[in-house]
């Protein structure tokens, strides 16, 4: 059997339009434009997609389409070469220049699930590719790129909030820590310790280090 490489539609009459045809090639972004009214949408979400959701639900069993109701078949003679379809929610409303295609639609966050299974990630600093190394690998890393020298793992606390964080220093003095590194300098945690609170801090607790640091 031939594959299809196109959807054909043949006699599409719902709404406006008036029994017509069209091929539309697959694995290529094809755009329908047209006049308000000439049955843009009518093609697209109430004939192309209405028919693949149609066909999608007769593959369930009869109990399952008892809870999903039945759909009615367009208005159309056929159409052939149809794969699984989905359908991105038409919006009209959003006037806020910013937007784009991607947070109008609100396709944006699936697109951001998909490149992030499917993509390869790059540093925008180094350009080099990000990889996940497992807890084993980086703490080979470190006793082998820093062997002889002083070693400091650090958590991150605040980055660049104004405040004093009495409460935060005192909570970690509670919890055991001893050190802490405070825009950059590294500092023994006291009873009553607290900074500026006018200016932005950038606050780490130092969590581990080695015996030589």
């Amino acid at each position: 059997m031939k594959e299809e490489t196109s959807i054909n539609v043949y006699g599409a009459r719902v709404h406006n339009l008036k029994d017509i045809d069209c091929v539309i090639p697959h694995h290529s972004l094809t755009v329908i434009t047209g006049l308000s009214g000439s049955g843009k949408s009518s093609l697209a979400f109430d004939t192309i997609f209405a028919e693949g959701q149609r066909r999608y639900i007769e593959t369930f069993s009869a109990y399952a389409r008892n809870f999903l109701g039945g759909m009615e078949r367009p208005d159309v003679d056929k159409i052939t070469g149809l794969s699984p379809v989905i359908s991105i929610e038409q919006k009209t409303t959003n006037k806020n220049p910013r937007s784009t295609v991607g947070t109008t639609t609100e396709i944006y966050d699936y697109l951001r699930l998909l490149f992030a299974r499917a993509g390869r990630a790059y540093s925008y600093a180094t350009g080099e590719e990000m990889v996940k190394y497992t807890e084993e690998r980086v703490v080979d890393m470190i006793l082998h790129d820093y062997a002889g020298r002083k070693i400091f793992i650090l958590a991150p606390l605040v980055r660049s909030r104004k405040g004093h964080y009495r409460e935060l220093f005192e909570s970690m003095r509670r919890k055991g820590y001893l050190n802490i590194r405070v825009d950059g300098q590294m500092m023994e945690i006291t009873r009553g310790m607290k900074v500026d609170r006018y200016k932005n801090h950038d606050i780490e607790v130092v969590i581990d280090k080695s015996p030589s640091a």
